[in-house]
Order: structure tokens, then C-alpha cells, then sequence
């Protein structure tokens, strides 16, 4: 997939609206990753496939969000997935992000892409955090996927979906969790990376 295929794809998934808050989001990321250290420079050439599908894809493994149901990501960053999830969906957003120079730069876009009605940002460790429980969890390069586990009790039920790209770690990661960790698990291939790999958990409860 290439950077034009990327856009395309999004097009089809989320519509034109989505499309266009994603394109400005890209540009205030650009932007913003001048005064920041938000994204690798390596990936800006392929920053729809590296950043926008690869967050964006998690939306095909999560049901339609209910009355009241709420996305969590943790440790959003530069908003990836949890800002692209909201741009590109009806989803209300829970980002949560200690770092106060990116939790300045998520309230800004969040506002810019007019979201700022159904994205929260909150600036504290996600093991600081208690929320009414999430539908749905998401983490991208944060965490092992055990700390992770732990560190949502605060806002996990039995029933909150985990979203976790993980890359090719994934297989690894779920095995060395499931020592400390039960519920239901699998691994879902990446759109955007063959050998990358999604976790998917529910029902996830200490053993």
C-alpha cells in the first residue's frame, strides 16, 4: 500500500468528511513534529501507511460505538491511533498522555478538527486514571502488552475490547501475558505490515 492507496482506502472506509479531517491532522502533525519529537522522521515520507491506516485499520475489529460507549487510548502521544480513531469515526475518545508538551498539542488538534466534543484528554499515567468502563481499549508502542493490561484496571471491564498493535512482537507478547493474564486472545494480521500483528483481547481478568 502507498502513500495515494493509503488515502484511498481511508476514502472508502470513513467517507470524504473523514478523509478530510485525517489530511488536515496529517498536516498539523507535520507541523507540529517540527517542534516535537511526536513520529520517527524515517516514517514521514509514508505517513498515511505508517501512521494513519496502520491506526486507522483498528476500526474494522471494533463494533459501533452504543449510547454512552467510550474508546480509551492510552498513551496517545501524537494521537496515534486515539485522535485518528475519532477523526475517522462517530467514536467518543478517552486520550490519555503524561507528557504535557503532547497533551498540549492533542488539545489544540482535537479543537482544530472541531473533535474537541467527543475527544477527553487527560494528562496523567494511565495507571493514575479511573474512568466508567471502556468499550474499547487501544495502546500503540507503549507498553508490554501485561503493563498494559494492568495499568487500564482503572477503566477495563470483562467486557472492554483490546486493541493493541503490537508489530511482529505480537505472538510473543500474548504468550509471555497469558502467565499472568487470562481472557479471551487472539492475533489479527496488519493491513498495513505482514508480519505485524494486532492483539485482540476481551475478558481479560488476572489468573
Amino acid at each position: 500500500m502507498n502513500e495515494e492507496e493509503a488515502q484511498g482506502w481511508c476514502a472508502a472506509q470513513f467517507g470524504t468528511p473523514a478523509l478530510d479531517r485525517l489530511r488536515r491532522y496529517v498536516d498539523l502533525l507535520t507541523a507540529e513534529s517540527e517542534r516535537q519529537n511526536l513520529i520517527a522522521p524515517s516514517t514521514k515520507e509514508a505517513m498515511w501507511t505508517r501512521h494513519i491506516v496502520d491506526s486507522a485499520q483498528l476500526l474494522r475489529l471494533a463494533v459501533e460505538p452504543s449510547a454512552g460507549a467510550t474508546w480509551v487510548d492510552i498513551g496517545s502521544g501524537a494521537g496515534l491511533p486515539g485522535l485518528v480513531i475519532a477523526a475517522a469515526s462517530n467514536w467518543s475518545v478517552v486520550l490519555i498522555e503524561p507528557r504535557r508538551l503532547r497533551v498540549a498539542f492533542l488539545e489544540a488538534a482535537a479543537k482544530d478538527l472541531d473533535l474537541d466534543h467527543r475527544v477527553t484528554i487527560i494528562g496523567r499515567s494511565a495507571d493514575r486514571v479511573t474512568l466508567p468502563k471502556a468499550a474499547i481499549v487501544s495502546a500503540r508502542a507503549v507498553a508490554k502488552t501485561d503493563r498494559l493490561f494492568a495499568d487500564a484496571r482503572g477503566f477495563a471491564g470483562l467486557s472492554t475490547v483490546f486493541l493493541l498493535p503490537k508489530g511482529a512482537s505480537a505472538s510473543v507478547e500474548l504468550e509471555n501475558a497469558r502467565q499472568t493474564w487470562q481472557g479471551e486472545f487472539h492475533v489479527e494480521h496488519s493491513l498495513t505490515d505482514p508480519a505485524a500483528g494486532i492483539i485482540v483481547a476481551t475478558q481479560v481478568r488476572p489468573r
